[in-house]
This record gives C-alpha cells, sequence and structure tokens, in this order.
C-alpha cells in the first residue's frame, strides 16, 4: 500500500509543477488541469466519487498557489487591489454556496458542466474572443453579483475563477497585465471560500478514502501544493516577458484534448 501511495504522489508532484506555472504564467487554467488529473488518479486509485474528492482538493490547493502568484503580482504592481476588495464579498457567498450545491449534485451533472466548460474556456483561448474594452468597473452592488456569479461558477469547476474574471475586467478597462496579477488575488477568497464549502458539504460522507477532510484528499493535496507554489511565482515572472498570447493557443489545445477524453469517458 506504501509503494502504491508512493506511486500516486510523484503524479501529485507532477501536476503540481504545471497546474502552478500555468497559474502563475497566464492567470487562468490551474484547477483546469488539476481537476482531470486528479479524477484519473483518484480512478486508478479506485475511490468513490472522484470528481467530488478533485474539486475540493483543486481549490484547496489554489489556497496556496494564489498566494506565491500574488506576491510575484504584487511585487510588479499589477494587483488592483481596490478591485479586490470590492469583488471579495460576493466571491466568499457565491463560492461557497456554489461549493454547497456542487457537494449535494450527482457526479455525472457536474462532469457535463465541467465539460462544457473546459470546451468553453479553450475555445474562448483558442479563438481569442474577449470583449471589447467598452466600460469601466460596475459601482459595489455590481461588483458584489458578478462576483457572486464568478464564486458559483468557479466552485463548480474547481478553478481559481481566471477564465471569468480576467476577460470581465479586460471588458471594463483593465490592462491585461494588471487583469492577470488581480486575478490571481482574487483566487485566494475563491479558493478559502471553496474548499471551505467542499469540506463541509463532504465532511460526513462515509466512503472517503482515509486522508481525506470532507472532500479535499490530504496526501494529494501535499503533493500539488509543494510544487505548486514554487512553480507559480516563476509562472508569474515570466508572464511579463514571454509570449502570452501564443502560450493561450497552445494551452487551449491541451483543454480541448483534455475535454474530448472526457467526453469520450462520458458517452
Amino acid at each position: 500500500m506504501t509503494d502504491f501511495l508512493s506511486i500516486f504522489m510523484w503524479a501529485y508532484l507532477g501536476i503540481g509543477i504545471g497546474a502552478g506555472f500555468l497559474a502563475g504564467l497566464l492567470g487562468v487554467g490551474g484547477g483546469l488541469i488539476i481537476v482531470p488529473m486528479l479524477v484519473f488518479c483518484f480512478e486508478q486509485q479506485g475511490f468513490h466519487d472522484p470528481l467530488h474528492l478533485a474539486l475540493g482538493t483543486s481549490l484547496a490547493s489554489i489556497l496556496f498557489t494564489s498566494l506565491s502568484s500574488i506576491r510575484a503580482h504584487h511585487g510588479r504592481q499589477a494587483v488592483n487591489w481596490q478591485i479586490v476588495r470590492r469583488i471579495t464579498p460576493g466571491i466568499l457567498v457565491g463560492t461557497f454556496l456554489g461549493a454547497q450545491i456542487a457537494g449535494a449534485l450527482p457526479t455525472t451533472p457536474l462532469k457535463w458542466f465541467f465539460i462544457v466548460f473546459i470546451f468553453y474556456v479553450a475555445v474562448q483561448m483558442l479563438l481569442n474572443i474577449k470583449p471589447q474594452p467598452s466600460r469601466g468597473l460596475p459601482t459595489l452592488p455590481g461588483m458584489t453579483g458578478v462576483g457572486l456569479g464568478i464564486g458559483s461558477v468557479s466552485s463548480l469547476v474547481g478553478i481559481g475563477g481566471g477564465s471569468l474574471s480576467v476577460p470581465f475586467m479586460s471588458w471594463c478597462n483593465v490592462k491585461i497585465h494588471e487583469a492577470i496579477g488581480t486575478s490571481a488575488a482574487i483566487g485566494f477568497p475563491i479558493a478559502l471560500a471553496g474548499a471551505a464549502g467542499y469540506i463541509t458539504s463532504g465532511w460526513a460522507q462515509p466512503s472517503l478514502p482515509m486522508g481525506s477532510l470532507g472532500y479535499v484528499y490530504l496526501p494529494a493535496l501535499t503533493g500539488i501544493v509543494i510544487t505548486s507554489v514554487l512553480m507559480a511565482g516563476q509562472g508569474a515572472k515570466l508572464a511579463h516577458t514571454l509570449p502570452v498570447a501564443q502560450l493561450k493557443k497552445a494551452f487551449a489545445v491541451l483543454l480541448l484534448a483534455v475535454g474530448s477524453k472526457m467526453l469520450a469517458d462520458m458517452l
């Protein structure tokens, strides 16, 4: 059993490398890689309810990844803290409630929602679809409503919200590097409320594997965090020098492959 666990610990470390680097570099994508990879690992380990475990564990890992990424972006003065403060109340409520809803949903509709979302993000990146900067940021009630929406969707797919918050801020005339940095900061309250929601919604589940805290699997969380925290900072530094637009298209192709594999499994 120890050898069996150690094999998957190496897999968790590898997932952390890829997810942390992508989250720091692109401002999106960490959870979209973590969730399907964890589902695969958990299925191989014979876990009951692997998708809920993957979603909760992904959000818990983003707690740590976002801190490393925030530090790097803040050092480059790329975080708009006023936006973070105004959107956070809605984020906290929306993400926690979304995690509670996800915990009560069966696996099949939750997996379909994830597949549709991953295709949406992939097409958006591949075709470079983004809203034209045509307005300013909304008032506080509007920001609260946006936070509720971003938080609830993020909790259902186990992400830090960058694929939603970056386009929203771009639409509101926030410069792209600032939008990416601010998105990293917004990812922290998403991860905090989402992890809390999945822990509480999975607390009484009797069939979860040993080492679980609700729907957060601690061995996987540990492996992912060890490497993702290091790589998120590196990715954030390179975000200001590498051709992010071209890298996003390559990442979109990867997402299409992952989504197609999940769709084929469902069908």
